[in-house]
Order: structure tokens, then C-alpha cells, then sequence
């Protein structure tokens, strides 16, 4: 078994698949070759309310979630998950709902079911630059996460 992993680690260890399998068909996730930054945002949704016994203070319960991963890669045409990804250029829809997940540097492993792909650039910018190939994953439901179980 591999050792756990402590203390800080580089950002490329986290890692990115999607689902290359055509719809219908068993899961066969990949790695999206040529990432290279990654940010991630969470959406809560927090209901406030102000009741007489709290003398003014407000109470609060978080009721909604959302996660949000903005990502900017380079175009690498030939390789399954960037090909897969850039696929949903052109589409709307559930054609662009893609199963995703994103594996932590500790094995931990995060799966969004059915989430949405929405392509933000690709082939643009200068004439000497890498083409590019940005996407937002946009979760569609509640995530799975998957602890780690590497050894001691």
C-alpha cells in the first residue's frame, strides 16, 4: 500500500478525470491532459432569520450547496479527457452533463454524477500562444466523496 501523504503539497497533485464513455455505456474515466490552474467556489445558501428570544441576533442555517471548479488547460487534441471535454463545446443541454471527478493529492476522491461542462474558450488567443481549452464544472446534485485509503 502506498503511504499517507502529510503535510503541504504542490497544486499538480490534485488531479482531474471525466467520463470518455459515450452515453449509456460503462464509466471510463481519464485524466484532462495539459492543466495547468484550477479554482474552486462554493455556493451556499444560508436562510437568516431574527427571532424575539435572540434580542436582535441573527440566526442562520446553511439549506444549499453548490461547488463550482473553473479550470484553464491547453488544447491537446488526441488525448481522451481533453478531447471529451472540448466535445461539449457546441452542445446544450443534458449533452452537456458529463460525469467528473477530482482526486486530492491524498487519494480522496470527489464525484459530481451528471455534472455540467460549460466550455469558456477554446483555440483563441494570439497567433504565437498554446491554444486553450477553459471549463467550468458545474456540480448538478450532491457530490460523492470517496475518504482515502492509503496506509499508515
Amino acid at each position: 500500500m502506498a503511504q499517507k501523504k502529510t503535510g503541504v503539497l504542490p497544486c499538480y497533485e490534485n488531479q482531474f478525470q471525466i467520463d470518455t464513455a459515450a452515453s449509456g455505456a460503462e464509466a471510463s474515466y481519464k485524466n484532462i491532459a495539459d492543466c495547468e490552474s484550477f479554482s474552486v467556489s462554493f455556493d451556499n445558501g444560508v436562510e437568516e432569520w431574527t427571532p424575539f428570544d435572540t434580542e436582535g441576533w441573527t440566526r442562520r442555517l446553511m439549506t444549499a450547496k453548490s461547488v463550482t471548479i473553473s479550470v484553464t488547460a491547453k488544447r491537446n487534441i488526441g488525448d481522451p479527457g481533453n478531447d471529451t471535454v472540448a466535445g461539449l463545446a457546441f452542445v446544450n443541454g443534458r449533452d452537456a452533463e458529463k460525469s467528473f471527478q477530482w482526486t486530492f493529492p491524498d487519494g480522496t476522491v470527489i464525484s459530481f454524477p451528471g455534472a455540467v461542462i460549460s466550455v469558456t474558450s477554446l483555440y483563441s488567443g494570439d497567433s504565437t500562444n498554446v491554444a486553450p481549452l477553459e471549463f467550468e464544472v458545474m456540480s448538478n446534485g450532491k457530490p460523492q466523496i470517496t475518504a482515502a485509503t492509503l496506509s499508515e
